[in-house]
Formats: C-alpha cells, structure tokens, sequence
C-alpha cells in the first residue's frame, strides 16, 4: 500500500476525496498531505440555497489546515477547494471539506485533541504543546463554545443560583448564574448589580427558557440581586444561602478577635495570637492540635470565645426540623445576641449585632431554605473551578475570554467536535 492510499484509509476520504501526494519536508519537520476531489464528489453535492445538482464551477487558492502531528512531526492537510454551481439557480458556492472543524484554519481531529489540552491547561502552554499561537486557539475555542451555547436548551430551567466572582483585584466581577437541577453554569456577564438579571432573563428566554418558570432563586444577601428577581421573575422565591449567612458570622468573629486584641488585657494577646483558624472552623474540625490549644484558652474570660458560640448556635438553628421552629431559634439568638453585646464594653461584639440585625432583614428568605432545600453549595463546590478558570485564561484583559472558558469547563455544553 502506497502513503497516499494509507493516509486516505487513516483520514476516512471514502470516495469523494483522495490523496494525491504525501512528501516530509526535512528542514520545517512537516508532513504534507495534499487532498483533491474526485467526479464522485458531485453525485452527492447540493444547493446549500436549494438543493439542486450542481457542478464543478472552479476552485479556491491552495488552502492549508492544520492535522494531528504524525510520528510527533507536524502535519498539514493542503487542497485547491471546488467551488460549485447550482444548474438551477446558478449560485456559487464552496464546497466544505470533510476535515474541516468549526476553524477553517484545523482538522476537526486538532480541533478535539486540543479542546481536551484545554480543558487541564492554560491556553499559553496548549499553545505551547500544539505549537500554535494562542490567538488562533482562542479563535478556535469561541467558535466552539459559541455554536455549543447557541444549541443549549434552557426549557426546564426553574431553580437557579447566582453568585458573583472576582475577576481581578480593584472589585471588577462578573456574575455567575447557574441551574441548581442539572449543576452547569447557563449564563455570565459582567457586573454584579441587578441589571445582570436583565441580561439574565434575556438570554434565557432566547435558549426556550421563561423568566417566569423560575421558582427558587438561592443567593446571598445582595440587595442588588434580590432586586434584579423582583424585577424580572415574579414567581421566584429568594432563598438565601445559608452558607454565606454562616460566612457573615464567621467575619464577626474574626473582627470580634481583632478588636478584642488591640483593646488588650491580662493574657489575652497570649490567649487569642495566631488563633484565627481556631475560630473559624467547627469542634469537629479541629485537628488534635488544634483541640489541645483550645482547650488551653481561658473560654470564660474571652469575647471571642462568646462570639465563637453565637456562630456555633446559628449554624444549628439550620437543623432546626421545620420553618416555623426556626423562625423561633432564629429570633430568641437575635436577642440574645443583643442581651449580650449591651454588657461589653467599648462596642466590642458590635459586628455581631450586625449579623443579628442582618438576620432579621433577611428572615423571610432565611426561612424559605426549609421549604425549597436548595443551597450555593454547587456555586461554592465551583470555586476551584472558577480559580482555574481564571489561571486559564490569564494575561487577558478582557473578560470574554474567562467567560469563554467558564461555559467550556462548567457549562455542560454539547460541542460540535465531541
């Protein structure tokens, strides 16, 4: 068997198109293939206007695409296209090659090997391994995930979560909304005020989605966007997460420390210095020396340790077996919270009043988790993802680009060339 035959056997040409040469050139490291039609090809060619016969009307300047490396040296695919014309309506037109991917510059085999690369790696090393400018890679992945969310299906779409993501230090964010049913990411866009929503309902509607379908929105207590589902979605219920009210109290507390160690006393800096991990995690999850150097803290004499309990009591108020017992917990802590700030001195357990008061505004969609259930636990689980994302798409200004990839890894798009 002849290269040529063994390279149209290995690129699946059947009977349309054929190998007419295979050469290595030494000096570039390149393998060339160059590809031509053969007459069967316009037994099977129609109109793409209106499908009818056509025939060969010219062809195109040699056009080259990038292959699969063969036996680790590069590989380049060259052919002079036939343009077709219909003998009906007389239009011109190119006839696509059966390599082709979505980028007229790759094979759809690169375009699959290097979405893979892309999915683990930063573009500037896929650019790297693949030996391709990054450029043309970003070019490859927006067609991509451009024709893959063009094709996502939104229909069903009725518990969603949105959170806010920092793109880079000086508070520049996108927001970040996704489908809490199937766990993908459906939508993104810069800015986190309630105009996100806008744009949020806009595209949904466009994927066969309804504003009006969503019933359950979890969230944190954004103002911004607790007013964006007012706007937009009447039937949705806020829900707001309980992970970020337990993240607002574990603040309280590390600011409970804080103010508690400038004001000083007897023991305390000695009590509570690199002590910060030790209140922000659970009993539970202390290691065995962690345990040890709580055990030695004088508990009885420390606001800290006072404002560590409150947080541990409202995180078990979420146990609670039923709204309306919760509700109770949620209002006796309240107070209590309030009993016990009015008896420190110099404001010291101020940030918990805080929380206490944050809990009040917000109880109506506090309670409204043990109705619906859902949480930001899968936004929260995505942070690792987001961090990555973010590496990925480093050293680009523009936040398309980390948008790009966000759909690509956490969407659960359907892509063309998978």
């Amino acid at each position: 068997m002849t290269p040529e035959k063994l390279f149209h056997e290995l690129l699946g040409l059947g009977l349309n198109w054929e190998v007419i040469e295979s050469r290595f050139e030494r000096e570039s490291g390149t393998v060339f293939l160059e590809i031509r039609e053969t007459a069967k090809l316009w037994e099977t060619v129609r109109c793409p206007k209106d499908t009818g016969y056509a025939f060969c009307y010219d062809h195109t300047e040699e056009l080259t695409w990038r292959h699969l490396n063969v036996f680790q040296h590069r590989c380049e695919i060259t052919c002079r296209l036939p343009r077709g014309k219909c003998r009906q309506c007389g239009h011109v037109f190119r006839v696509r090659p059966p390599w082709e991917g979505l980028s007229t510059h790759f094979t759809k085999e690169f375009e699959a090997f290097a979405l893979l690369l892309m999915r683990e790696m930063p573009m500037s090393k896929v650019a790297e391994v693949v030996g391709e400018t990054d450029t043309r890679l970003w070019r490859m992945l927006f067609r991509q995930v451009d024709a893959a969310y063009a094709q996502a299906d939104f229909s069903n779409v009725c518990c969603v979560a949105v959170d806010e993501m920092s793109v880079r230090k000086g508070h520049e964010y996108i927001s970040v909304f996704a489908d809490l049913v199937k766990k993908r990411v459906i939508f993104a866009t810069e800015g986190k005020d309630h105009q996100v929503w806008h744009s949020f309902v806009t595209a949904l509607e466009t994927h066969n989605g309804h504003r009006h379908a969503i019933t359950q929105v979890s969230q944190d207590m954004s103002a911004a966007y607790a007013k964006g589902v007012r706007d937009t979605c009447r039937n949705a219920q806020v829900v707001f997460d309980k992970f970020h009210v337990i993240a607002h109290a574990n603040k309280a507390v590390d600011e409970v420390r804080r103010a508690e160690v400038r004001l000083g006393g007897a023991g305390v800096w000695d009590a509570l210095r690199q002590s910060q991990w030790l209140w922000r995690k659970n009993p539970e999850n202390l290691t065995e020396k962690e345990q040890a150097r709580l055990a030695k803290i004088d508990q009885k004499s420390l606001r800290t340790a006072k404002a560590y309990q409150m947080r541990l009591v409202l995180q078990d108020i979420y146990r609670s077996a039923n709204a309306t017992e919760a509700r109770q917990r949620f209002r006796v802590w309240c107070r209590w919270v309030r009993w016990v700030a009015r008896h420190q001195p110099r404001n010291l357990m101020r940030s918990m009043v805080k929380v206490a008061a944050l809990v009040e505004d917000h109880l109506t969609g506090i309670l409204a988790h043990w109705k619906w259930g859902v949480t930001n636990a899968f936004m929260e689980g995505l942070n690792s993802v987001f961090s990555a994302t973010k590496r990925k798409a480093r050293g680009y200004r523009s936040t398309i680009h980390l948008i790009a990839i966000l759909y690509f890894v956490a969407g659960k798009l359907r892509l063309p060339q998978f």
